[in-house]
């Protein structure tokens, strides 16, 4: 077994945790460097970087080594969701600074009038409300296709649970919920989680869980298509409202509580 170097500090909790994972899962599957890199398409030394902290490996190369390992590839992937966000916060480009930016001056009948500081602030807000807009356009645009890409390998991978179904949406899988109690707890059938952290833009079957039991307990969450979207985050934050909870629009432990326990409504 290889001695693994030790990860950089600065590297973000939910990307050290998914690198270990795929450590982990080269361990166990015997493969050398050279044959991974046969069985995934990415060369050996792309693997070196990826598993030595140095880069976060692509979505697509996750999926590659799940599938040449033979392991199912869904919660690596919706690790791989979080840690890509917890990497790209780290490496935002900084704001304009208003210091950095010149001050204009009006002159009016010949005289500097002391309105630049006024004019100054109002260019600076006006250039951090652009680059903001244009960071959650281009972050929505890169979930979006995040999602399509790991609900396409969940339909290729022939997951047992939740059959998907194709149609004109722009997330084309929707999940059935086949919904059953067992000692007191309902069950979806699609994942018995009842501690992973869910929130906004996440995917994977525990949101479908999530979802199906959401409506079961009178709320509305929109389709059952794995994507928590606003529908969802309002249904929950009703949800916990309902219920006595913090509403804080996070599926944590008290809330999957609650929600296996509900009766509906």
């Amino acid at each position: 077994m290889p001695r693994w170097k030790e990860l950089p500090a600065e590297l973000p909790p939910p990307a050290r945790q998914l690198i270990v994972r795929l450590r982990g899962l080269k361990d166990r599957s015997g493969l050398g460097s050279r044959q991974l890199a046969a069985r995934t398409g990415y060369s050996a030394k792309s693997w070196q970087r990826y598993l030595n902290g140095r880069f976060l490996p692509p979505q697509e190369a996750v999926a590659a080594l799940c599938r040449a390992c033979g392991e199912d590839p869904v919660r690596l992937l919706a690790l791989h969701e979080i840690a890509a966000e917890r990497w790209r916060e780290g490496r935002q480009p900084a704001v304009p600074d208003a210091e950095s930016l010149p001050a204009p001056s009006v002159e009016v009948s010949g005289e500097r009038q002391p309105y630049g500081r006024h004019l100054r602030t109002a260019l600076t807000a006006a250039a951090v409300v652009t680059v903001l807009s244009t960071s959650a356009a281009l972050l929505l645009a890169v979930r979006l296709t995040e999602a399509r890409t790991q609900l396409a390998h969940q339909r290729d991978a022939t997951v047992a649970t939740a059959p998907a179904t194709v149609s004109e949406t722009l997330v084309p899988v929707i999940y059935t919920c086949r919904l059953e109690r067992d000692d007191g707890r309902w069950h979806a059938g699609l994942s018995p989680t009842a501690e992973v952290l869910l929130s906004n833009t996440q995917v994977g079957l525990e949101v479908a869980e999530a979802q199906c039991l959401l409506r079961r307990a009178g709320t509305v969450p929109g389709d059952i298509d794995g994507v928590f979207g606003p529908k969802t985050r309002r249904a929950v934050e009703h949800m916990q409202k309902r219920n006595g909870l913090i509403v804080n629009g996070v599926i944590d432990p008290p809330t999957w509580k609650a929600l296996r326990e509900a009766d509906p409504t």
